[in-house]
């Protein structure tokens, strides 16, 4: 039984080749969606995109790299080419960078991930936003994090890159509502994906043993006791992009099990 409805829907979701966004693009064909799964890696794009297909719905793979404008106006206008519109926008990729202390962090990768995080989801809205704002319609979830609320430990880019997807969502919620457009943020917690497995790695420095117990102290100090799964998150999304969150504008929804509440 569908939760939603997305017939006639033309979605676009960056990071769609795992974890959060692989979810998110299959829930979004399993409800009538169109997918557009924009991922840096081809691999596990079109891995994707074969998972859409073989249960009967209908996807695109775009290469891109977020962080390079040019390839960001290629997914948009690949979109518009093949369907003639953008109903939803999951403005998801992101990347964690180094794990390590402020005062021994790369400058190169601060850097590289303030360019992933936050130039990618900045120009992602700037140009999916015009067609949304021409046609009176649409819904964009920026993927945020916890990160973006709260103080980060030897993740310094990270912690600060997400601090300004969060900014960035009430601005343009702000500015998008009056158009009939309405944005939004997602803010997981620990989620059980590729991701969170380097993060661990990063404060085990390599040794397997301390990564497992980092990864054990997460999980205990979550009220609910586990990490989420991609789709505890891609609920969310769902409802954020469906018609029933139609006055909600701007917000940041938290999907942590209950972490910030300690």
């Amino acid at each position: 039984m569908q939760k939603f409805d997305f017939s006639n829907k033309i979605a676009i979701v960056t990071g769609g080749g795992g974890g959060i966004g692989r979810s998110a693009s299959l829930m979004l064909s399993e409800n009538g969606a169109k997918v557009i799964v924009v991922d840096l890696s081809e691999e596990l794009g079109k891995e994707t995109v074969n998972q859409i297909r073989e249960k009967g719905g209908e996807a695109t793979f775009v290469k891109a790299d977020v962080s390079n404008e040019e390839d960001i106006k290629g997914y948009v206008q690949e979109t518009i080419d093949t369907y003639g519109k953008i109903d939803i926008f999951l403005n998801n990729a992101g990347w964690e960078g180094k794990i390590t202390p402020l005062v021994d962090y790369p400058t190169e990768i601060f850097d590289k991930v303030m360019a992933i995080n936050v130039r990618g989801v900045f120009l992602g809205m700037k140009y999916v936003l015009p067609y949304m704002i021409e046609q009176k319609s649409g819904a964009i979830v920026n993927t945020a994090s916890v990160a973006g609320l709260q103080a980060t430990p030897s993740l310094i880019a990270y912690g600060a890159s997400k601090h300004a997807v969060v900014g960035m969502t009430k601005t343009a919620g702000v500015e998008a509502a009056p158009h009939g457009v309405r944005v939004n943020a997602v803010l997981p917690g620990v989620v059980n994906t590729a991701m969170m497995r380097s993060i661990e790695s990063g404060y085990g420095q390599g040794n397997a043993e301390v990564a497992e117990a980092a990864r054990k102290r997460m999980e205990e100090t979550t009220p609910d006791g586990r990490y989420a799964e991609p789709q505890d998150i891609t609920n969310v999304m769902m409802y954020l992009v469906s018609d029933l969150s139609q006055h909600v504008v701007g917000q940041e929804f938290v999907v942590d099990g209950g972490s910030m509440l300690l």
